[in-house]
């Protein structure tokens, strides 16, 4: 039994340190929350915000959060968005996925040690093959933009504007159709 057990922490420990377990649980926790936790959003375009805290584990040499952490929470922000509008499981039905394909980070006042935070994220919009994302980082402590991140969501298996349809359950245009000029004749 105490062998079983120490092989137990053993497989854990390594599961932490070598995979990364906390990104592994986080993920599927935040996309279960918005899922079965929180209401859906219809609109697609709309703001959601996630919270956040500055952990120990996140700070770097100069005991500030580190550049690379804010991408990781950028993302499970992004997929509890994604997943509360739709778009995970509209991807999932079409037989398709969605892979980060850039992303622009600009980083403007440090988060410090245990500060609280928020990751407002918001669909600006998509083309023929990609979402674009932004996700900013708003300082709960005084309403500040720390940190804005703009990414591109590459569609693979479909197209953006299949996966549109297939939440609004009718045809979804991305252009807009030319403006009708009538010139009346000048004086």
């Amino acid at each position: 039994m105490l062998g079983l057990l120490v092989a137990s922490l053993v497989v854990a420990l390594a599961y932490f340190a070598l995979l990364d377990g906390w990104y592994l649980v986080r993920v599927p926790c935040a996309v279960l929350r918005a899922r079965l936790l929180q209401p859906r959003v219809r609109d697609l375009l709309a703001e959601q915000r996630y919270a956040g805290r500055v952990l120990p584990s996140d700070l770097d040499l100069l005991l500030h959060m580190n550049n690379a952490r804010y991408l990781r929470e950028a993302d499970v922000a992004r997929m509890a968005h994604l997943a509360r509008c739709g778009v995970l499981g509209a991807l999932r039905a079409l037989g398709a996925h969605a892979v980060l394909a850039a992303s622009c980070a600009r980083y403007r006042r440090s988060l410090r040690l245990f500060e609280p935070f928020e990751v407002r994220t918001r669909l600006l919009g998509w083309d023929d093959r990609a979402f674009y994302v932004e996700a900013r980082f708003v300082s709960l402590r005084d309403g500040f933009v720390c940190a804005l991140l703009r990414s591109r969501q590459h569609v693979l298996g479909t197209s953006p504007e299949r996966v549109v349809q297939h939440l609004c359950k009718r045809q979804v245009s991305t252009l807009y159709p030319p403006p009708t000029h009538t010139h009346s004749p000048g004086p």
